[in-house]
């Protein structure tokens, strides 16, 4: 493999394996390089902060997505920085490993607008830690209202407030207020759970901007015949662990979850390139970094434009970006040195709402309620890498559309952002 082109590829999210698996034959020698050892399907990491799903549901070992790929090493590791004249990637070992080809797609983080100390009392949901933070959050939240006497405090403990109404936010709240108002009442003895209180907080005009209006309205009314209290049109100006402010008013809970934003990795600063204010790197037309057509920039760490319109972060861009360049990697290897700039396919946008709601928008073809939830669940399932995973999902939601059970109320490990 000494003589073999080297691709090393930092990220292991949709578009990085993505890639992977296209290169597969391509006769390169690929480094995987991640600070995790596991490929994480995002779009479900809610139902493991909401106990409808198990951690092991969702993610996969790197190495056994690989393992018959003699072709690929995979390194456990954290990336430090680029030596773009030098072309070697910097690990936080002091290791140096060496490129041809640099793929670049790290993912992004929750971004807090200039707050990054409300992280500890609003953790975001990017990680199986975060996922697992918040889950332990939210059931001890019930736990210990129903040992709280004064009614204040009780009142507080179970107030719920999740920050940004896009997708993972609305799909948060609907799924916390189904919690409250059908798994959990009769298992408590001291407090009614259909009390909890779950607040959706937007800073915009209405939730799920990036749908059409009609299915963001649909979505907001059957948030509210949930139990859910949509706020729109007032951002949170102030997050503690007591409680969040919105404008004038304070109130007080003690549980709060991040969605309102995202923040690229520092790939931009590590190769000197140009970035959007969430500092994802400014491609040319074919994803490679300006001024290096040996560095792609792929996923959520690139601002792709086409015609005057963003790609969008969602796993089918990045899955597209991975396989496109793939595909302009396997050509410079047999020569060929021109390409067609990438060409984005919106599948489009698709998020549930709750049991037997959910909308879908396809452009001229909008779907909302059940037939769309049923699409939706579908369509995830399909996604899903394995078979095991495909069918323990697929049995965790029967399961809770069957009995109302969620199969994943465990509260386990220690808290990670502050004290117990």
């Amino acid at each position: 493999m000494a003589n073999k082109h080297k691709v090393v590829v930092v990220g292991a999210g949709f578009a990085g394996i993505q890639l992977i698996l296209d290169l597969k034959g391509a006769g390169a020698a690929i480094t995987l390089i991640d600070q995790r050892n596991h490929h994480l399907f995002q779009p479900l990491l809610y139902q493991v902060a909401t106990t409808l799903l198990a951690t092991s549901d969702i993610a996969w070992p790197i190495r056994s997505l690989f393992h018959d790929r003699k072709d690929v090493l995979t390194l456990l590791s954290t990336v430090d920085g680029v030596d773009t004249a030098e072309r070697t990637v910097r690990l936080r070992t002091g290791e140096t490993i060496p490129y041809d080809t640099l793929v670049l797609a790290t993912g992004a983080r929750h971004a807090y607008f200039g707050h990054d100390e409300w992280e500890r009392d609003a953790p975001g949901l990017k990680t199986l830690e975060d996922a697992t933070t918040i889950r332990r959050r939210l059931l001890l939240a019930f736990e210990r209202a129903e040992l709280e006497t004064d009614p204040e405090k009780r009142r507080a403990l179970m107030t719920f407030s999740i920050i940004g109404a896009g997708p993972t936010g609305v799909e948060l709240a609907g799924i916390i207020a189904t919690l409250a108002q059908e798994t959990l009442p009769g298992e408590f003895r001291r407090i009614d759970t259909r009390e909890a209180r779950v607040l959706l907080v937007e800073a915009g005009p209405r939730v799920l901007a990036a749908f059409a209006p009609k299915l963001s309205d649909y979505a907001a009314r059957a948030l509210t015949k949930l139990g859910v209290e949509v706020r729109t049109g007032e951002p949170v100006t102030e997050c503690t662990e007591d409680g969040i402010r919105i404008g004038r008013e304070f109130i007080a809970c003690r549980t709060v979850v991040w969605a309102a934003g995202v923040q690229a990795s520092r790939a931009a600063e590590w190769v000197g390139a140009p970035a959007d204010r969430a500092g994802r790197v400014m491609v040319n037309p074919d994803l490679t970094v300006p001024g290096h057509p040996e560095i792609f920039a792929l996923g959520d760490t690139a601002h792709v434009e086409i015609e005057g319109k963003t790609v969008p972060g969602i796993a089918p861009a990045a899955k597209q970006e991975g396989a496109y360049a793939a595909h302009v990697i396997r050509d410079r290897l047999n020569g060929k040195t021109s390409h067609e700039p990438f060409r984005y396919r919106h599948s489009g946008n698709l998020a549930t709402v709750g049991p037997n709601a959910a909308v879908i928008d396809w452009g001229r073809i909008q779907l909302k309620g059940r037939i769309a939830w049923w699409l939706w669940g579908i369509a995830h399932i399909y996604f899903l890498i394995g078979a095991r995973s495909r069918l323990t999902v697929a049995i965790s939601w029967l399961w809770a559309y069957l009995r109302g059970q969620h199969s994943a109320r465990l509260i386990t490990q220690k808290e990670t952002l502050k004290p117990e």
